[in-house]
């Protein structure tokens, strides 16, 4: 059975006009672009969007921009997360809510918690909100590794986590959560560049950056991997592969926004401490869409 959050979900960015306004009218662009070349869901307020130098009050816009422009063509996934339990859950109660249909929550950053810490932190977040929860691993950013003990444990104790975003890029951890899952519980990747045999070892779907430019490329080979067509999917990774390492090459979104900008999507503007990708990727960038 497909799960809700199962197939290619997109990581949107988050436009920004010349003067750092949130620029609205290339955001409308973006989703119903991405909507339009295949994705399954959508991903308010990750990373990826530059949640971190948006204000309490941009993060709530933009979030209602995104489930009103959206319309519920697809589901909407929140970002809520963070290194401080307790604000979180205000977040929860305190922000509108209404609309979305699961919420992402990264393992805690800065604070290096125990396993143990890292349980206690997702039990609470899960007996705070009856919303589906993707929990999300990504040990590079937050310096320290959830375990697939710890994830696994949590997907057996609370049935409102239903998902884990891996992107640990260790593919023996992939494997030992494929393995260990409770029956209706979803890993996805969070590493664009690994997904194609991340299918092959058993899982299901993907939250993704390159989804936001190369989208119809990146939803196909998704389907085409999850069918089993792996001839096809194999033939689209190696397309992409080179694009997909130069999205990431200066750190993201800096490779997102410029190839956006090459689309005629929104500007290339980002917000310190973000700045945009160096003149000599920007020429790769430009000669890879050229060949693509």
């Amino acid at each position: 059975m497909s799960h809700l959050f199962s197939g290619t979900g997109v990581a949107l960015v988050t436009p920004f006009n010349d003067n750092e306004t949130v620029d609205y009218a290339g955001l409308e662009k973006l989703i119903n672009s991405v909507i339009e070349g295949g994705v399954n869901y959508l991903v308010a307020l990750g990373t990826t969007a530059e949640t971190p130098t948006l204000s309490a009050e941009e993060k709530r816009d933009v979030l209602s921009f995104i489930i009103n422009k959206c319309n519920k063509r697809v589901p909407v996934v929140c970002g809520v997360g963070g290194n401080n339990t307790a604000e979180i859950i205000h977040q929860l109660s305190a922000n509108h809510l209404e609309g979305v249909d699961g919420i992402l929550s990264v393992s805690p950053y800065y604070n290096k918690p125990t396993q143990e810490g890292i349980y206690q932190h997702f039990k609470a977040i899960a007996q705070a909100t009856e919303l589906p929860i993707i929990l999300y691993n990504v040990p590079g950013r937050t310096a320290s590794n959830m375990t697939a003990e710890t994830t696994l444990r949590l997907a057996r104790d609370f049935k409102n986590i239903v998902a884990v975003k891996e992107a640990s890029g260790n593919m023996v951890q992939c494997m030992e959560l494929v393995q260990g899952k409770p029956e209706g519980f979803t890993i996805l990747s969070g590493d664009d560049n690994l997904i194609l045999p991340q299918i092959a070892i058993g899982m299901e779907g993907v939250i993704s950056v390159a989804a936001n430019c190369y989208t119809k490329d990146f939803t196909t080979m998704v389907k085409q991997a999850l069918q089993g067509n792996f001839t096809e999917a194999r033939k689209l990774h190696y397309k992409l592969l080179t694009g997909i390492d130069l999205l990431f090459a200066e750190g993201n979104p800096a490779g997102v926004k410029c190839v956006l900008q090459r689309m005629n999507i929104c500007s290339n503007k980002l917000r310190l401490p973000l700045v945009p990708v160096s003149d000599a990727t920007s020429k790769k960038i430009d000669e890879y869409l050229g060949n693509k």
